[in-house]
C-alpha cells in the first residue's frame, strides 16, 4: 500500500503540473513548502516519477540511519557500513547484525513511510529530504521529517497528514 500510495502521490503532482525536482530521483514541488524545505529543495525536474524511490545519498538511505533501531531502541541509531543490506534499489545500514537480519526477513515492517521521504512534505503533494532525528512511530510505521520544526508541524494532524 506504502509504495502505491507514493506512487499516487507522484502521479497526482506530475499531472497537476506542478514543478518538480529530484530528491534521490523523486519529485519535489516546493510551492507551498516552508522556506527552510524550499531552501534545500534540488531544481531539475526528473524524466518520471519511479514508484520504488527511496530517499538516499550517495546510494545510502535515509542518511545511514538504522530504521530498525527506532522500534527496538526508541531512538534515532546511526548504522554502519559494516552491517548493510540492498533492498529496493538503496543500501541500508544497520547498527548491528541482528537489526540487519530483522529487515532482510521482513523490510516492510522496518522501511520509513514513503520512502523515507519527509511525512509532511509527502502530505504536501512533494518531497523533501529528512533529518534523520525528526521522527516518530504511528500504528507501527515509521514516519521522517525534514527537521523538528517541520516534525512539530506534522504532528498538529497525524491522521489527516497521513491520510
Amino acid at each position: 500500500m506504502q509504495r502505491f500510495t507514493l506512487a499516487l502521490i507522484f502521479t497526482a503532482a506530475l499531472a497537476a503540473g506542478c514543478s518538480s525536482a529530484p530528491v534521490a530521483d523523486a519529485p519535489t514541488d516546493t510551492a507551498n513548502a516552508p522556506a527552510e524545505v524550499a531552501a534545500n529543495a534540488p531544481t531539475e525536474a526528473p524524466a518520471e516519477a519511479a514508484a520504488e524511490t527511496i530517499f538516499v545519498e550517495d546510494g545510502v538511505a535515509i542518511r545511514g540511519a538504522a530504521p530498525v533501531a527506532y522500534f527496538t531502541e526508541g531512538n534515532y541509531v546511526p548504522g554502519t557500513a559494516d552491517f548493510i543490506h540492498e533492498w529496493a534499489g538503496a543500501t541500508w545500514q544497520f547498527a548491528s547484525a541482528e537489526n540487519r537480519d530483522a529487515f532482510v526477513a521482513d523490510p516492510d515492517a522496518y522501511a520509513p513511510e514513503y520512502g523515507g521521504f519527509c511525512a509532511w512534505a509527502v502530505s504536501q503533494v512533494y518531497t523533501a529530504e529528512v533529518d534523520p532525528n525528526a521522527w516518530k512511530i504511528v500504528d507501527g510505521k515509521l514516519y521522517l521529517n525534514f527537521n523538528d520544526s517541520i516534525q512539530a508541524r506534522w504532528e498538529r494532524d497525524i491522521p489527516g497528514n497521513i491520510a
